[in-house]
Formats: C-alpha cells, structure tokens, sequence
C-alpha cells in the first residue's frame, strides 16, 4: 500500500498507538499475531547512537551506477558533480518528507554515505523522525551532535556521484531481510529496528501494549523490592 493513500487520521492514530512502544513490545505484539519470522530487520543494521523513534515509512530506492566516470580536470569534475546530483541522486520524495515520516533508503548495499549531516537534518527539520538505510552513512560525528536519530549496517566516507543513482519513491524495499511498503510502521531503538504491516499495526500494538504493560508491572514490583526509585520505564 502507498503511503499517499493513506489519511491524515489514520497517520495520527497509528503514531498514537506506537509512540510509547519499545522494539521488543512490537516484537512481542508481532508474535501474539503469528508473525513470528517477519519485521524484525537483521541486527547488522544498527542505531549510530542511542536513540528511538517510531515513524510511518517513506521508501526510497538507489541502484549502483552503471557508467564509467569520464576522465576530467578539477574543475570540470566540480561542474560534473552538480550534474550528477541534479540528474542522477535527486530524490524528490525526500525532499516531501514531513512530520511522521521514518525514511527508509534501499541503497543496494552500495558503499556510499548516502545519508550525511546535511540531507538528513534537512529532512528531520521538515518532520521526518528518523532514517534506516541498508548501506552507509557519513558525517557521523555531525549525525551525533545534531541528534539525527540513524540505523545503518555500516559507515561510509564516499559520496554518492560515480557510485550510485536514483531509481524510485514509495516502493517495496528490502532492509535487513524485510520488504518494507510505504506506510508500513517503523520502530526503532537500541535494539534495532521492526517495520509493521500497516494492515495489522492496530492488532500489533494491542498485543505490544499488553507485554509493556506487563513488563511495567513486574520490574516496579522489583523496584519496589529493592527501593529503588521509580523511573519512567516502570510508571
């Protein structure tokens, strides 16, 4: 399903129910529905830092380029790069990202730092929560300070041009192991990341809720027990 099919009540009711919800809630909520092999994204792609968020996914796919890389000068790869990026790595479904949205890049595993300090905090100032994507990121110290909230399988120095294209917005893509559709639920923490078919999400989170209920109740006995002070993972 397409993420511009789907309303504006229906995006606000999903993060409603997920806002709160830990990765291994979702898990859990996931298994109370028989879904056990499906949604958890493979534990090789992981959180730049500490850090959660639980979004509505924007998908994006880039192939490998094709193309050799002509011989020029300096000065003529500068006016070449402008190129590139204007011909070949232009996404304008990113540039539409908005409040809500987790962006989820397919790069096919190319070692590229597609997302860096400068396009991700564009799109986390327009509203996107978070990013994932199957290949690379750069700029990581930047990503850190600036508190853009990452997943990815590994760190890349290279950029993009000579290296990798755009192909497509709001398609299926792979990560990890999972087909993830547009408007699928994405929550990620330190734990890694689950997408969730949007056409079971609301039966999910019933079930996640129940386990983080559950969970809540038990370590605030423990704490109880032990008198240590109450924390917001327990209230």
């Amino acid at each position: 399903m397409s993420q511009v099919k789907m309303s504006e009540e229906e995006r606000q009711e999903l993060l409603e129910l997920y806002k709160d919800l830990r990765v291994a809630d979702v898990r859990d909520g996931m298994d109370w529905n028989m879904m056990h092999h499906y949604g958890t994204v493979h534990y090789e792609i992981r959180p730049l830092f500490r850090t959660r968020a639980v979004g509505i996914a924007q998908t994006s796919r880039y192939v490998p380029y094709q193309e050799d890389v002509p011989q020029m000068t300096s000065e003529e790869y500068t006016e070449w790069v402008k190129w590139y990026y204007a011909n070949k790595t232009h996404n304008p479904g990113m540039k539409a990202s908005r409040p809500g949205d987790f962006v989820v890049v397919d790069q096919s595993g190319v070692d590229v730092g597609i997302l860096g300090s400068n396009n991700s905090l564009q799109y986390y100032s327009q509203g996107a929560v978070g990013f994932i994507t199957n290949g690379g990121v750069r700029d990581t110290d930047e990503l850190i300070l600036q508190q853009v909230p990452v997943w990815s399988k590994f760190v890349s120095q290279k950029m993009n041009q000579g290296r990798i294209q755009f192909e497509a917005n709001d398609v299926p893509v792979q990560i990890g192991g999972v087909v993830i559709y547009p408007g699928d639920v994405i929550v990620a923490d330190g734990d890694g990341v689950i997408a969730v078919p949007r056409k079971i999400a609301v039966e999910v989170a019933k079930y996640a809720h129940q386990e983080l209920k559950n969970d809540k109740a038990g370590r605030r006995r423990i704490y109880e027990a032990m008198n240590k002070e109450l924390d917001h993972t327990v209230l």
